[in-house]
């Protein structure tokens, strides 16, 4: 990956540091995840603290964060009012999180949490940005791992040319770029654009990715597909320049059966009348038409979501936060959010 020339100066272990878990009914792998967690922890360099993002879980997933969160003061829990999402829950856990460096990692322990103490070193070496990068998959079948790498390679060319091929949101990121990164308040999230597009120095740490522990994946191929099509529409305009380009191929073929058509009538062949023809190009171009107007649809549709303003997510419950009321209604002002919380 190429980047701009950073002169990194290495520095300590962050004094502390938020760890940053959205969770989308995953009571089967929770209680695996917290005893992994609690013989993890201690043995990190800094001062920890755990916030678990509930995004609208329908099973026991709530009611076993807050049983944690009861016992171990560490562990923070914001419980969002719906499904928003997996980018807006991770978006809720880092606008929360007060540590030095942040890491953000899904709950199904395919991100080890092991790899931290690599990521931590190479934050001390002066990067503010530590991605996770699998260089392979257990527990994936052929067309699972096969569509996943293509995922990022089309991402890569739509969206950033920098940005890192078959990394998730597993990552650390320093205090200086999440105040670069929480300012960006749009509707439709892609973090690991977004990331990618604030800069600072940036690496990998290379792992294989296990299996999950328990339960299946909130990420199906529908759902892989909906946020690729998220992503290239909220970060470029690549959509838009290929409807023309269709376009533009689809007239140059009309054009080029007319030329023949023409050239046949000129030496006096047989020409076929009738439907057939007429119907054919009516139809390339009336498609044409119609995808190049459904492209430039999604793009003023997400505009008019963008100017209603409307905050990213809605906090129901929450425990051992400092919100207002734990374990009790409160509402998060996305403007609010936006801005550092006191250290």
């Amino acid at each position: 990956m190429s980047q701009a020339h950073y002169l990194l100066k290495r520095r300590d272990p962050p004094p502390s540091l938020s760890l940053v878990l959205p969770v989308y009914n995953e009571e089967e792998v929770l209680p695996l995840l917290l005893a992994r967690l609690r013989e993890f922890v201690p043995t990190l360099p800094s001062a920890v603290e755990i916030i678990f993002v509930n995004d609208g879980s329908t099973d026991r997933t709530l009611e076993l964060l807050l049983a944690a969160a009861a016992a171990d003061r560490r562990i923070r829990v914001l419980s969002l009012a719906r499904n928003f999402g997996h980018q807006m829950a991770a978006t809720a856990g880092l606008d929360k999180a007060s540590g030095d460096a942040v890491v953000l990692m899904d709950a199904d322990l395919q991100d080890p949490p092991e790899l931290i103490h690599d990521m931590i070193r190479a934050y001390c070496d002066g990067y503010d940005v530590v991605y996770a990068q699998r260089v392979a998959r257990s527990g994936d079948g052929w067309f699972k791992r096969g569509t996943a790498w293509v995922f990022y390679r089309i991402m890569r060319w739509c969206i950033h040319r920098d940005l890192p091929v078959d990394t998730g949101d597993f990552r650390l990121i320093s205090r200086n770029c999440l105040a670069a990164l929480r300012p960006m308040r749009e509707l439709h999230r892609f973090l690991r654009g977004m990331i990618t597009w604030v800069g600072f120095p940036q690496t990998a740490v290379r792992f294989e990715r296990p299996a999950r522990a328990a339960g299946v994946s909130k990420y199906p191929l529908r759902r892989m597909l909906l946020l690729s099509w998220n992503a290239a529409v909220s970060f470029s305009p690549l959509p838009l320049r290929l409807s023309f380009a269709v376009g533009g191929a689809i007239a140059g073929v009309g054009a080029a059966y007319g030329v023949y058509a023409f050239v046949r009538a000129a030496l006096g062949l047989y020409v076929v009348p009738g439907w057939t023809s007429s119907i054919v190009v009516t139809c390339l171009i009336g498609g044409a038409i119609m995808i190049s107007v459904g492209i430039l649809g999604e793009y003023v549709g997400r505009i008019f979501e963008e100017i209603k303003q409307r905050p990213l997510y809605i906090v129901n419950v929450s425990a051992n936060t400092g919100l207002d009321t734990d374990v009790d209604l409160h509402i998060c002002d996305a403007d609010a959010s936006a801005s550092l919380p006191p250290r």
